[in-house]
């Protein structure tokens, strides 16, 4: 851990006071110490004269550097280890936005995600070995009609209300604010990852296909969709929790809505930001749903087998308060949602984030329910609740922001039988606005023993993340 900090010191250091080498072109209007030479205005490419068709491209990097201290049992490459530090691709990214007519456009989005040393690509050893040449997949790819446009094409002012229809791999999503979170504008190192229903099961990296509509009335932000589950065909065991299999083929049904109080938030895509340095004041109220019929399956008793749906409820609250006098750039940035989750009973998800881990088979001691690595309870059947708050302290610099934050989540999930607190500390660090962070946090999770479904211990992670976005 203190190799980590080390390095986070030095680069924090030197971003600091090598920007003076980034050369920039300079309005003489303009004053210049405020300009940052990471606002490299729209990379867009303009189709016809107007500027009414167009491509817009987008570049996003978030590498993690981490210490973690294992759960109990776990063998990393073969050998028994009780803490790793990793370097890993958290999310690579690309995005390509196209006006190709006033009223039709074209959104992709494609990059890699989650890649470390030993996982994220490939096995064994060789070319194609343990974490190399991780997927280059497509995360969104959909076309967008306006029903209602957003600006009057005749006047160019802003219409009271708009209305948009889409179809294709989206992440038009229901239940909260974080269920179509940004992952550029994220407060604290990652987002919960327990605020996609079905991450990585029933869709493609939160992603399902299927048709969608979203626009405004008003003050009221509104998205909804209906579509076609990735396949499930898991078996349970009898007497054991439901597990994920939707074999029947069923469709999901998603919605989210918030109202805006103050002012009003731009929804050209559909991921909301969970961190705009509190600039503006902000206050939304929001709830939400998912639910796909016969989503899991449970087997009672042998050879019956009975189909449950997954639904899904959420509501919350965001909120952006600026502080004090406004050239100190104070602010306070809060954020807290509430789910109930109900799957099937006693269902439970176990997850970790670039897990380097595997069990340790020649391990004697006690073990966790969770697995091997950074494994935690991810979600299931029952209740979280979440919130999260950032204080951006007063500027004191040109270049560099800080913003300390704190992250909670309370798990109370139906399979075991204690509650649990999962804690995230820790700082932003902004080099020039938000287009370079840098991230130091601390997290803890705790761990369940596997007979009692008790906690019996706690573990922690230390993170530096890298951030990038252009």
């Amino acid at each position: 851990m203190k190799k980590l900090l080390i390095i986070f010191s030095v680069m924090v250091i030197q971003n600091i006071y090598s920007q003076d080498t980034v050369n920039i072109k300079k309005n003489p209007m303009e004053n210049t110490s405020e300009k940052s030479p990471l606002e490299v205005g729209e990379l867009k490419i303009k189709l016809n004269s107007k500027g009414d068709q167009w491509l817009k491209f987008g570049i996003s990097s978030q590498i993690w550097l981490r210490s973690i201290e294992n759960n109990p049992g776990t063998s990393v490459n073969g050998v028994p280890q009780e803490q790793t530090y990793d370097a890993g691709i958290r999310r690579m990214r690309l995005t390509i936005q196209s006006q190709l007519t006033p009223f039709y456009s074209v959104f992709l989005q494609m990059g890699i995600n989650n890649q470390n040393f030993i996982s994220g690509g490939g096995t064994g050893t060789g070319n194609n070995g343990a974490g190399k040449k991780a997927s280059f997949f497509f995360h969104d790819a959909y076309n967008e009609l306006a029903i209602i446009p957003r600006n009057n094409f005749q006047t160019g002012k802003p219409n009271k209300n708009n209305l948009y229809l889409g179809a294709g791999l989206h992440s038009w999503n229901g239940v909260s604010r974080l269920t179509s979170a940004s992952t550029t504008k994220m407060l604290a190192g990652d987002i919960p990852i327990f605020n996609f229903p079905s991450i990585e099961i029933a869709d493609q990296f939160s992603r399902q296909l299927g048709v969608f509509i979203h626009g405004e009335f008003d003050r009221l932000n509104y998205r909804f969709s209906i579509n076609k589950p990735f396949a499930t065909n898991l078996k349970p065991v009898v007497g054991g929790p439901a597990v994920d299999n939707n074999q029947s083929g069923k469709l999901s049904y998603s919605g989210y809505a918030f109202y805006q109080f103050f002012n009003k938030e731009t929804t050209v895509t559909s991921f909301l930001p969970g961190n705009n340095l509190a600039v503006k004041k902000v206050l939304n109220i929001g709830a939400g749903f998912y639910t796909s019929k016969d989503a899991t399956q449970s087997q009672p008793s042998e050879n019956t087998f009975e189909s449950h749906p997954a639904n899904i409820f959420g509501a919350d609250i965001y909120s952006e308060i600026p502080l004090g006098n406004k050239n100190k750039e104070m602010g306070l940035t809060l954020y807290s949602v509430y789910y109930n989750y109900n799957y099937g009973p006693n269902y439970l998800r176990m997850s970790g984030l670039l897990n380097p881990g595997t069990p340790d088979q020649t391990f004697t001691g006690q073990r966790a329910l969770e697995g091997a690595g950074n494994n935690r309870v991810l979600m299931g059947t029952g209740n979280i609740w979440f919130s999260q708050a950032g204080f951006v302290i007063p500027k004191f610099s040109k270049v560099l922001k800080i913003q300390p934050f704190f992250n909670y989540a309370l798990k109370n999930m139906e399979a075991l039988n204690q509650s649990g607190s999962y804690y995230d500390i820790g700082a932003n660090f902004y080099l020039y606005g938000q287009n370079a962070r840098i991230v130091a946090q601390y997290s803890s999770r705790p761990l369940y023993d596997i007979t009692s479904k008790t906690i019996f211990d706690r573990k922690g992670e230390f993170l530096l993340s890298l951030q990038i976005v252009l």
